[in-house]
């Protein structure tokens, strides 16, 4: 594959901590190909999230809900880009995914082997699993000539999203937040409950930490409301978020927090992507394959026999994998982190 095209579209993902990976990708094209320009195939409720990412250069929403064909969409797009790139990637294995670059003849077209979509694709990659163990792995690899790509050693940028601090100031004002340390917490997991933390252990953290002196935040979407209620009841200086802000709105108030606890989701890996200090809580998925993009981030796994299994809901019916990752391991870790933020000398 040249690295000469000017011209690049990517076709993104269809989830957010995928979409936050992909600027791994991103920052890769532009390092690669000094002036090109690059664009973005993607659903319209991630462009608050690639309008942070300095690398992107044009959102092409596509109006297409999850799951859905969209075939006209897809035309109408394609009608659109004809003429306008050199290069398109595919992120995604589905052979919908490959139809608009397709359509809209670009010449170059790079995506690995899924679905039968061998006519799409000029460029057909076969996927080992073995050596891409990671999804961003897979993703920056695509922006790769195929021989820096077989055995599986390259750099893998780190995501970085850009924090509008205007915005910010009028989020705290708007919801009412104190001065105090901000610690957030992200309760939900869309991919299902054997990914998800007790809400009853939040909440027992979240009253340690308030006792503490902190402010404690709750993150996620109108799905996740109910849980946050449940964080909070009762709670003074505690704030469920959830569905009150948009997706760029939990950008800047993550930034804003000293520490996040999160289940392994999409707003994990936003709050990855701007810095804070992440508590990772994993159970029916892996560490290994889709960790926080960070190298400031505590990973909680147990690690048990029967994990990871990818699945979402316990197959087993206990769910051990989070019921067994107790409140007192994390507080613990978050007091250490506290103290050191504070330069306490902090013994080992």
């Amino acid at each position: 594959m040249a690295n000469s095209a000017k011209r690049i579209l990517v076709v993104g993902p269809s989830w957010v901590g995928d979409m936050v990976m992909a600027q791994s990708l991103f920052m890769t094209l532009k390092d690669r190909n000094p002036g090109a320009t690059l664009g973005v195939v993607a659903p319209a409720w991630s462009q608050p999230i690639l309008e942070r990412m300095p690398e992107v250069d044009e959102v092409l929403p596509l109006a297409v809900g999850h799951g859905e064909f969209g075939l006209a969409s897809r035309r109408e797009l394609a009608a659109r880009l004809r003429g306008r790139f050199d290069r398109a990637i595919v992120l995604p294995r589905s052979w919908k995914a490959a139809l608009v670059p397709f359509m809209a003849r670009i010449p170059e077209r790079i995506g690995f082997l899924g679905e039968h979509r061998y006519g799409l694709l000029k460029e057909r990659r076969k996927l080992d699993k073995q050596v891409l163990d990671q999804t961003v792995k897979r993703f920056v690899s695509l922006g790769l000539p195929l021989e820096e790509t077989i055995q599986g050693e390259f750099e893998i940028p780190t995501p970085r999203l850009t924090i509008d601090r205007n915005n910010l100031v009028n989020l705290r004002l708007t919801h009412a937040l104190s001065s105090r340390p901000a610690i957030g917490m992200m309760p939900g997991a869309e991919y299902g409950p054997a990914k998800q933390w007790p809400l009853g252990y939040f909440h027992a953290l979240a009253v340690r930490l308030v006792k503490d002196g902190f402010e404690v935040r709750v993150f996620g979407g109108p799905k996740d409301h109910a849980a946050g209620d449940s964080i909070v009841k009762g709670l003074p200086h505690a704030h469920n978020l959830c569905g009150k802000t948009q997706l760029a709105d939990a950008v800047d108030l993550l930034a804003d927090c000293r520490q996040v606890v999160t289940n392994d989701s999409g707003l994990m890996h936003v709050a990855a992507a701007v810095g804070v200090r992440i508590h990772a809580l994993y159970g029916s998925s892996s560490p290994a394959y889709t960790p926080p993009l960070t190298d400031n981030a505590v990973i909680h796994y147990l690690a048990l026999s029967c994990s990871p299994c990818f699945k979402r809901t316990c197959p087993l019916g206990h769910t051990n994998c989070l019921n067994d990752l107790g409140v007192e391991q994390v507080y613990r870790a978050m007091s250490v982190d506290s103290q050191r933020a504070n330069g306490a000398n902090v013994s080992a």
